[in-house]
């Protein structure tokens, strides 16, 4: 008389359980990614119609106080063409994206495509100067 037991092993696998957890973690990822804010600057950016889109290097911001941030690093505007130069070091095409509020007087914009400028004419290079603004409403 032969033994059978009453559990038997299934080899198949179920796969319902990890479809599920894969579209919880997609869900996670998507509204997660909307809450990053890209500028860790609040400014008010000037309007336009405009919608040229480049490949940025770097950023430029300038705040409504007229402070100078690289990235989101504060620089003072004595160092200014000293740390673009760094951080455009190796391009030779580079674009400054500049974010500034549009509270800012022109002469703070000014300087930055200045000091861009002398960094082109010093290096040779052609880096690009682009104003960001937001939608007209």
């Amino acid at each position: 008389m032969a033994i059978k037991s009453r559990n038997k092993r299934k080899i198949d696998f179920n796969s319902s359980s990890m479809s599920d957890l894969v579209f919880l973690l997609l869900i996670f990822f998507m509204l997660t990614s909307t809450l990053v804010a890209p500028n860790a600057i609040k400014l008010l950016l000037p309007s336009s119609n405009s919608k040229t889109m480049s490949k940025q290097t770097i950023t430029v911001y300038v705040d409504e106080n007229n402070q100078y941030y690289l990235e989101e690093n504060p620089i003072s505007e004595d160092f200014l063409q000293r740390e673009i130069h760094a951080a455009l070091n190796g391009e030779i095409e580079g674009t400054v994206v500049i974010r500034s509020d549009k509270t800012v007087a022109v002469q703070y914009i000014v300087n930055i495509i200045d000091a861009v400028n002398e960094i082109n004419k010093e290096t040779d290079n052609k880096h690009k100067v682009l104003l960001a603004t937001s939608n007209k409403k």
